[in-house]
């Protein structure tokens, strides 16, 4: 059994993808005592890891990979074939795109596929295959089986074994997410799939295991968690519209409002980014399409939530006008560019949109600044002509208006101490996070422009 060779530390497991959720995934496995191959298809980061320079956010996941790297646990390659022929457990955690169109929506396999067909050229009888990464329902089934099978001449659940286990980690502490926080959900394509992945997560997830009965049940309680969040997100963007427009403070009543718990409502924001939530909505409609099957509340909650960084950028516009400042030579600063707090992850983040409609206005690519502690640079900015410091006192200073688009620990300070260094003193806070000591525009406190 594949649980025994983890207790005997025999164990290897590849991990295929190694981006925020692949690397995460690495060291829980290297943590649990086994031996770890990460695959990739960048060649200079598979290199940087095998010289011991490991690149991430968390601390933990460093300190983890870094030490399994001296002791010869961990390494990394470009080659999937001989990472699968090495290995007894494959993990996918390589993503699936949208490519959207003006007419349609449609699902990109491309990269999973390729990440499949590489495990299959080198499987064997009594290897196990665990899918991870977000799909539409149905893809393990429909899309992973039929690849491993046919490369492989396999069969699953007969002759190796693949089950479905989504990742449930938020950056800034995906490690604790995956061995402390959470139970790990897993289904397999038969009883003998789901028993053995099962089997070698309860080693792994402190919280247990949670076996659902099917892949496809799987992929969709996944999908599901995240829309969850995108609809309660759309609710809080939208009512805290009409609390602004009341003059009351959407902050109180949200408070009082989840005192009881029957209610959780969600705070408002610049909008909702990442490779996560933005894309699970249109995974389960294209999915619900090919039932005859409409999701009109999933939709209206993404459209919502795509216009929300054109609403603050509007809202900013406005502001601007009001106290006289004329957009048009202004020093705009937006503080974040990542899409969410205390992370260096840019993926969908609403402050690109929000900068995207100030260009559309007429505003100069010159005139706004970004500030970010923890984005070092980024091309889309750079190809922009738009400016990313990480100095917070020269990005503010002489600012005619300030855009806060992140909830960054770093910006959780007294607003006046910013409107002192700012040209004129408005400040437009989409995520109500600065300490309001001075009189600011704030989306939850019912004073909005």
């Amino acid at each position: 059994m594949l649980a025994d060779l983890l207790k005997k530390g025999e164990l290897t497991v590849a991990v295929y993808g190694l981006g925020y959720v692949g690397m995460a995934l690495s060291a829980a496995w290297a943590l649990a005592g086994a031996k770890v191959i990460g695959v990739d298809i960048d060649q200079a980061k598979v290199d940087k890891l095998n010289s011991g320079t490991v690149e991430y956010l968390e601390k933990d996941v460093v300190e983890v990979l870094t030490a399994a790297v001296k002791n010869g646990k961990f390494t990394a390659t470009t080659d999937g074939v001989v990472a699968s022929i090495r290995s007894h457990v494959k993990i996918v955690a390589v993503p699936v795109y949208l490519k959207k169109s003006a007419t349609a929506i449609d699902v990109d396999f491309s990269a999973l596929a390729s990440a499949v067909k590489s495990i299959g050229a080198g499987l064997k009888k009594g290897d196990l295959v665990i899918i991870e990464s977000s799909v539409p329902p149905g893809t393990t089934e429909e899309v992973v089986k039929p690849i491993l099978e046919g490369a492989s001449g396999l069969v699953a659940e007969e002759d190796f074994y693949l089950a479905y286990s989504p990742e449930r980690i938020m950056v800034g502490h995906a490690l604790k997410d995956i061995v402390e926080n959470y139970p790990k959900i897993i289904a397999g394509v038969g009883p003998k799939s789901a028993e053995i992945a099962a089997g070698l997560y309860k080693h792994i997830a402190r919280k247990g295991v949670i076996i659902l009965e099917s892949p496809r049940e799987a992929e969709f309680e996944k999908l599901l968690e995240g829309v969850y969040r995108d609809v309660n997100i759309a609710l809080a963007n939208e009512m805290a519209r009409l609390a602004n427009a009341l003059g009351i403070s959407f902050k109180r009543a949200r408070e009082a409002a989840n005192s009881q718990p029957y209610s959780h409502v969600h705070k408002p924001g610049s909008g909702v980014g990442g490779n996560c939530i933005p894309v699970y909505p249109y995974f389960l409609m294209w999915t619900a399409a090919k039932y005859g099957i409409e999701l009109p509340l999933t939709r209206l909650a993404r459209l919502i939530n795509e216009r929300q960084p054109e609403e603050i950028a509007f809202s900013a516009l406005r502001a601007m006008l009001k106290h006289g400042i004329n957009p048009a030579t202004a020093k705009i600063t937006i503080l974040g560019l990542a899409f969410r707090g205390d992370v260096d992850d840019v993926r969908e983040s609403p402050t690109y949109y929000i900068i995207t409609t100030l260009l559309k206005a007429g505003i100069k690519p010159t005139q706004i600044v970004v500030h970010d502690p923890y984005v070092k640079r980024d091309q889309l900015l750079a190809k922009w002509g738009v400016t990313l410091t990480q100095d917070l006192e020269s990005a503010v200073k002489d600012a005619e208006i300030l855009i806060v688009s992140t909830d960054h620990s770093v910006y959780k300070i007294e607003a006046s101490k910013l409107l002192k260094l700012m040209k004129h003193p408005v400040i437009v806070d989409a995520r109500g996070v600065l300490i309001p000591d001075a009189e600011i525009y704030s989306i939850d406190s019912g004073k909005w422009p």
